[in-house]
């Protein structure tokens, strides 16, 4: 299980997010960028900063979950929107989502991501335990 850890000489977390995480003995997950795609590809919420930021979010969870994870099993997350005021706007979404200890982040505004029409993309890593984690039927070796 993570733990987060807040320094006590270092700034505070204004949002849903610690300053680090220290990892333990699970199964580390890293999690490819996600965007605001439903299950059959069609993109949600064109304009909708919101919409795709809980779909991003919900993607991730559905693909934690499906390992026995939780989003409280992410330890750090990348964000990159095209809007970073609309983004921030977006903080009580996250928290739907998070609870503390929050995972380390960091955001950045990007120019463009692969379709104009999406503002935004979350990668992240995540460790689930042992005694949770379910390795799916589908899984692939990487190396054979």
């Amino acid at each position: 299980m993570a733990k987060s850890f807040d320094p006590p000489n270092v700034w505070s977390p204004f949002g849903a997010f610690s300053q680090s995480v220290i990892s333990g003995d699970g199964q580390t997950i890293y999690l490819k960028g996600q965007v605001a795609l439903e299950r059959d590809g069609k993109i949600v919420g064109e304009g909708d900063m919101a919409a795709q930021v809980a779909q991003v979010l919900q993607n991730i969870s559905d693909i934690l979950g499906a390992m026995g994870g939780r989003m409280s099993d992410i330890v750090s997350l990348q964000q990159f929107t095209t809007d970073i005021q609309a983004f921030m706007r977006c903080s009580e979404m996250r928290m739907r989502f998070f609870e503390a200890p929050y995972p380390v982040t960091t955001t950045l505004e990007v120019s463009s991501l692969y379709d104009q029409r999406l503002l935004v993309e979350i990668t992240g890593i995540a460790e689930i335990p042992i005694d949770r984690f379910i390795l799916p039927d589908t899984a692939q070796e990487k190396h054979q």
